[in-house]
């Protein structure tokens, strides 16, 4: 940013200095103070602004990207969005293997940034060639001026966070916060918030998130990577079916997991209570809490930081639209239908 104009240079100054606000309403029934990391306010939308930007010009200080250079990426949707709004900026192109749970809302935004979308089967292993992983390295092998991102094993996804997130959430709270909650997908977040904030006070307590279907919480309780732990979820960018190296396992104090359907009803409570219009894995953060709250983790001067990562506009085919939710079965007497919409004829 010009300084002292307001003027920003382009719309990657932007990034980051997202603002910290305190709840009222959903965590009334809580012990402690809670406050929201709200990750919408980048200019994408979401906390994935701040690897894209971080380890794309790491990779130009490097001399791996050069002019007409391709980067290549495995994405639910966010980091492909990330990358390709730095790309645009900074004149390269973008291919992106996009898993099948991402809506066709979240393809099309990649689509109108100009990306290259491939879309593989969510439920494929790893390994399988289908699958978003396998995919994405075949391209980097066949497209020439290349690279590949590769959030999932890439330490620059922790630092992003590290030199970003972490010391921002730290002077927000003038360094009083006594725990953050924060989903886990690639773990860069959780890792490089947990990495800051420890160094400045060992006490602080790292909650993660994770989701039902995904082996995260068991590999951190036993080391073991349980294939029994995975089956089909819903919730994009939380959890996963492997271990991303980009996780510190040791820096997190515990993972509790969330369900489908308890995630999308609480970023719906969000919304209604707070008007804060969040991601599906924003609601999976606020349902942890409640969740850790309902096990003792939390007292009066508990003061607690949930990191919440994206936009509620990236799941408007998803979580908040109520055909979705009846289709997945997420309605009951407690939260039915309600008709707020009346057409004039």
């Amino acid at each position: 940013m010009t300084q002292n104009s307001g003027i920003c240079d382009n719309i990657l100054d932007l990034v980051g200095n997202t603002p910290l606000i305190k709840l009222h309403h959903i965590t009334k029934e809580l012990s402690g103070t809670f406050f929201a990391k709200y990750e919408a306010y980048n200019p994408g939308h979401s906390m994935k602004d701040r690897i894209a930007l971080h380890i794309i010009e790491e990779a130009e200080r490097q001399g791996l990207l050069k002019k007409g250079s391709t980067i290549i990426e495995t994405t639910s949707g966010n980091t492909g969005f990330s990358i390709a709004l730095v790309s645009i900026i900074k004149g390269y192109k973008c291919i992106l293997a996009v898993n099948s749970k991402a809506s066709i809302g979240k393809i099309n935004m990649l689509k109108a940034m100009g990306a290259k979308v491939y879309v593989c089967p969510a439920h494929a292993k790893a390994d399988d060639p289908r699958s978003y992983y396998s995919v994405a390295k075949r391209l980097q092998q066949e497209t020439a001026n290349s690279i590949y991102i590769n959030q999932y094993f890439n330490k620059l996804n922790i630092d992003a966070h590290y030199y970003s997130t972490g010391p921002e959430i730290w002077k927000q709270t003038q360094g009083e916060l006594t725990h953050v909650v924060a989903a886990s997908g690639t773990g860069g977040t959780i890792s490089g918030v947990a990495k800051y904030l420890k160094e400045q006070n060992p006490s602080i307590k790292i909650l993660g998130v994770d989701a039902y279907g995904s082996i995260l919480q068991k590999f951190h309780q036993t080391n073991e990577f349980d294939i029994n732990e995975m089956y089909p979820y819903r919730i994009e960018g939380l959890g996963k079916n492997l271990i991303p190296s980009a996780t510190s396992f040791d820096l997190i104090d515990v993972f509790e997991k969330v369900t489908d359907e308890a995630a999308a009803h609480q970023a719906r409570a969000l919304a209604l209570t707070e008007g804060l219009f969040a991601g599906y894995t924003s609601g999976a953060v606020v349902q942890a809490a409640i969740q850790y709250n309902a096990q003792g983790l939390f007292d009066k001067t508990s003061k607690v930081v949930l990191i919440l990562p994206d936009h509620g506009s990236r799941y408007m085919e998803k979580i908040y639209s109520d055909e979705w939710m009846e289709q997945q079965g997420f309605f009951d007497a407690q939260h039915k239908l309600h008709d707020v919409v009346e057409y004039i004829k």
